[in-house]
């Protein structure tokens, strides 16, 4: 048995279709109700009360662990979940990190994220580590304006960032999973170009055959329309990548590639996979 969690997310979905279509028996973790692959184990719970995840985690070998807001929750211990982890005796767990954790060490989010994954090695788990970079996901921020406007509206529309293929991340997590040759592995996870916000819109465009405008937003009202979903400082945080990515930031990792054996797909493929979105 394999438990996902965030299995509802961009990454969990595909990965607990790809674990489930190769024969694996998968139990698949969120927050609320949804409907799971056929055959698929769904199990209700918050990872910010790890004691829920009891009933998930029995009998599971192995474990993908996404935390998003639960790492920073209120009384959140995501030390716990590793440890209930061990306890239940799952043997390998699979961590989505961030890329942060190397290029930004210092923040509150990398510093909390770096201390779990420091509690993985120090675990007697069979453990492997994914820091992706941006997301290529993260354009579906601009559904609503593209399908009301036909307007992607961003900061730093001229300045770039080898965005991932949350597909991409779900095969290499299902490898990480399945394949004994990766434990201790720790893989940055990128796409295969350095693209801009304006590039994306152009891609976008192509994949719905009708115009999309770039409109560049300034950092103060980028921010002001983050903040309503994410914490502020986590916006400013952001922000400073998208607007000043440093070297690391821009390199353009070869782990997809090793991990999978191909290179990881370009954002117009993303595009037009998820076109129906932005109609």
């Amino acid at each position: 048995m394999i438990v996902v969690t965030g299995a509802t997310g961009n990454i969990g979905r595909p990965l607990t279709r790809a674990l489930a279509e190769v024969g694996q028996q998968v139990t698949a973790v969120s927050r609320h109700t949804a409907a799971v692959p056929d055959g698929v184990r769904h199990v209700v719970a918050d990872l910010a009360e790890p004691a829920g995840l009891k009933p998930a985690l029995a009998g599971a070998k192995a474990l993908f662990l996404l935390l998003s807001g639960d790492l920073h929750a209120a009384g959140a211990s995501p030390a716990d979940i590793v440890r209930a982890a061990e306890a239940a005796g799952v043997r390998r767990v699979v961590l989505l990190s961030t890329q942060g954790v190397a290029t930004r060490p210092f923040g509150a989010t990398r510093i909390a994220m770096r201390a779990l994954e420091d509690v993985l090695r120090e675990s007697d788990l069979e453990w492997a580590v994914l820091r992706p970079g941006g997301f290529a996901s993260n354009a579906l921020w601009w559904v609503e304006s593209i399908r009301a406007r036909g307007v992607v509206a961003a900061p730093f529309g001229d300045i770039g960032v080898p965005i991932i293929d949350p597909a991409d991340i779900a095969e290499v997590a299902a490898a990480c999973l399945l394949d004994d040759q990766h434990t201790g592995g720790v893989y940055e996870l990128t796409g295969p170009e350095v693209i801009t916000p304006r590039d994306q819109a152009e891609a976008i465009a192509a994949a719905l055959g009708s115009p999309v405008r770039f409109h560049d937003l300034t950092r103060e009202e980028a921010k002001a329309a983050m903040s309503q979903s994410m914490p502020a400082e986590l916006a400013e945080d952001t922000l400073t990548i998208l607007g000043a990515p440093s070297p690391a930031e821009l390199r353009i990792s070869p782990d997809v590639e090793r991990v999978l054996g191909r290179g990881p797909r370009w954002f117009a493929d993303w595009a037009v996979r998820n076109v129906e979105a932005f109609r």
